[in-house]
């Protein structure tokens, strides 16, 4: 079974950092593409960044991150890691990690950051 679990939200002050972490199991995780969204409340879903684990060099980034998340992969432990910095209070959100064209989502992690 495929399974996506996030952690590391929390509430951080503006200006500061977070890393979110998204433990994957049940596919092939060197062989995959793995995003992160987030979904701010009354907002849709949207696409923060995503990596292609078989080359940690092919990311994607929205713009309204670059430069302040960094995407990355860890066979060994099949993990894959979003460290945020300068966050912004229109970064608070539920982030989550999903796989398999989006078919696979994880249960969501809360990241706040008060105005």
């Amino acid at each position: 079974e495929v399974q996506l679990a996030e952690s590391g939200g929390a509430l951080v002050q503006p200006g500061g950092s977070l890393r979110l972490s998204c433990a994957a199991s049940g596919f092939n995780f060197d062989d995959a593409v793995i995003g992160w969204f987030r979904q701010a409340p009354g907002k849709e879903r949207e696409e923060v960044a995503c990596i292609s684990t078989s080359d940690n060099s092919r990311t994607y980034y929205t713009d309204y991150v670059k430069g302040r998340f960094t995407i990355s992969a860890d066979s060994t432990t099949g993990t894959v890691f979003l460290p945020m910095e300068s966050l912004k209070a229109e970064d608070t959100a539920v982030y989550y990690c999903t796989t398999g064209g989006l078919h696979t989502w994880g249960q969501g992690n809360q990241v706040t950051v008060p105005s």
